[in-house]
């Protein structure tokens, strides 16, 4: 492989994660927990973006904090969940077959 192609090659590769990033900004995943006691919006860079905290929920601290982290948790495998649809998406239409990522 000559070094031109190489580079085209890597220029495209950029493109590409910036591409991803963009998308991922974008993308808002939800997750509920405790019967809605606490909702988390994460996007698809894992950035926290709201909290919600049903006032009957502070009344057991250690339960809150569970609830919280089960929320975080449940958002952030949502989010790697979308990013990897969103990846496939964009090598699919590569033409990278779906089992190489």
């Amino acid at each position: 492989m000559d070094l031109k192609k190489m580079q085209e090659m890597m220029a495209q590769a950029q493109q590409m994660q910036q591409q991803m990033q963009m998308k991922m900004r974008e993308v808002q995943v939800e997750s509920s927990v405790g019967g809605g006691a606490v909702v988390v919006r994460m996007n698809g860079e894992k950035i926290l973006l709201s909290v919600k905290i049903e006032k009957d929920a502070a009344a057991d601290v250690e339960m809150l904090q569970d609830l919280i982290l089960a929320a975080v948790n449940e958002a952030s495998r949502k989010a790697d969940a979308e990013a990897k649809n969103q990846l496939g998406g964009m090598l699919g239409s590569m033409g990278v077959p779906p089992g190489m990522f």
